[in-house]
């Protein structure tokens, strides 16, 4: 395993040479590829990684939220290395034993009624497959999704998206119709309660279906916490209401678990915590932390006995890869035996909630805190009062610069931030140490005086 001690003398050559293999042939995402300076990464290991200058960071976006069990972690990687021995590849149409056996144990800490797997690459297809499950099982091709949502980057997927990535794509998915989900601090209801809240966004969410029409409305698609676009966590009844809208309308309703499945928010999936049941799970990212792709839909026996006489159209070479599959054993065998879906609930409640209640009471440019587990959005603002945003919606360049300032001081102190927009959100590798999860708490609440200064203008 690769150590903070093991990195060589020659150091800043080995820096340098792959900061021009990036810069010279490495097309990145997301990004205008001349004004990029990726830091380049000699190891990592736990809730730690570590650049070519001996510099460490605290990871608390585990990487792009799917660093569940930490990097490097020995069992993921132990399991990697042995089925590497064993059987490296094998076509998805015939049966492996390591397939196999993560699907059962997929299936088994999903609702009852949901006994069968389909693996994709990651999340984006498997979003795209529960789409088209649901499109063929239903005959109806619409299909609803919230603003403020991110679902990846494929064709249909970017479509289902609700944040700014979606807009340069366009059009894409036609078939595609956006509504307000709940947001409580910036209602688009007004409501004065969560509970108006999920009452006037239910009533929302039916008056759409009924001008789109219901007869043409196959899936509704939900991230069951909202991860990238805010940390929103569905207010009392909201979740359970979209089922009951959803049986009303014979619509599919489609949990994406991409970003809070497998212990994020404390439970096996999210939408555990909130009393309902889908139809189809959209999973990636925890399933085996990221360490080969892998993703998959989890499909209620109802679906999937559509496709008993009827073939499936879609599937890919790497599906359900043993590669992927053996880490994602190996996951379960960690989360039964360090009691991770416990520590996540006890670390939340105990330690990430109180103290992010002390820093809204300590500083001004703090609006809301909110998060549940070890998943928490710290939105900031101008003025506490009107709720102004510390930047604005989609800010770049000079717009952005307070919150680019913010990350500055977090990195400087040797924690790497997940800001997005006018937050910054909490969401360390399930496995970090109590003591780390405070130091990078101390090391935010420090780099909030940045914020309060803009704040005060």
């Amino acid at each position: 395993m690769t150590t903070l001690d093991s990195l060589t003398p020659d150091a800043a050559t080995t820096d340098a040479r792959v900061r021009a293999d990036d810069r010279g042939h490495v097309f990145h995402s997301w990004s205008a590829q001349a004004l990029i300076d990726p830091l380049p990464v000699a190891g990592g290991e736990g809730a730690t990684f570590w650049d070519y200058d001996g510099q460490r960071y605290l990871d608390f976006s585990s990487q792009l939220v799917n660093l569940n069990l930490g990097h490097q972690h020995p069992d993921l990687v132990a399991a990697i290395q042995e089925q590497a021995g064993r059987l490296a590849t094998i076509q998805p149409s015939m049966a492996n034993d390591v397939r196999g056996d993560l699907a059962r144990r997929i299936s088994e800490v999903a609702p009852d009624g949901m006994s069968k797997v389909f693996f994709t690459n990651g999340g984006a297809d498997a979003n795209e497959n529960a789409v088209r499950m649901a499109r063929l099982v239903t005959g109806k091709r619409k299909v609803l999704a919230m603003y403020r949502s991110y679902h990846g980057n494929t064709s249909t997927a970017i479509t289902l998206t609700g944040d700014p990535r979606r807009w340069p794509n366009e059009p894409a998915d036609a078939s595609v119709v956006h509504f307000f989900g709940p947001y409580a601090y910036r209602s688009p209801f007004h409501s004065e309660s969560p509970e108006q809240e999920t009452e006037r966004a239910l009533a929302h969410l039916e008056q759409t279906i009924v001008l789109e029409g219901a007869s043409t409305i196959g899936a509704i698609i939900l991230e069951t916490v909202v991860g990238t676009n805010g940390v929103l966590v569905p207010p009392p009844g909201y979740l359970p209401g979209v089922r009951a809208l959803c049986d009303k309308y014979g619509i599919v309703y489609i949990a994406d678990e991409v970003m809070v499945g497998f212990g994020r928010i404390g439970e096996w999936f999210a939408f555990q915590a909130f009393d309902v049941v889908p139809d189809l799970i959209t999973f990636a990212k925890g399933v085996n932390s990221g360490y080969v792709p892998l993703g998959g839909v989890v499909i209620s026996d109802r679906i999937a006995a559509h496709f008993d006489t009827v073939s499936f159209p879609g599937g890919l070479t790497y599906s359900g890869h043993p590669l992927a599959c053996a880490p994602g054993v190996a996951t379960f065998e960690v989360f039964a035996r360090d009691g991770i879906l416990e520590r996540v609930r006890d670390l939340g409640e105990r330690v990430v909630a109180p103290r992010l209640a002390e820093m809204a009471q300590a500083h001004p440019s703090v609006g809301e805190v909110r998060g549940r587990g070890l998943f928490w959005a710290i939105e900031l603002v101008r003025d506490r009062e009107t709720r102004e945003p510390l930047v604005p919606f989609n800010a770049t360049g000079a717009d952005a610069a307070p919150m680019t300032a913010f990350a500055a001081v977090c990195k400087k102190a040797g924690l790497w931030p997940f800001t997005h927009f006018n937050r910054v959100h909490v969401a360390p590798p399930l496995v970090i140490s109590e003591e780390d999860l405070v130091r990078g708490l101390d090391i935010i609440d420090a780099a909030l005086a940045v914020a309060d200064d803009a704040a005060r203008g």
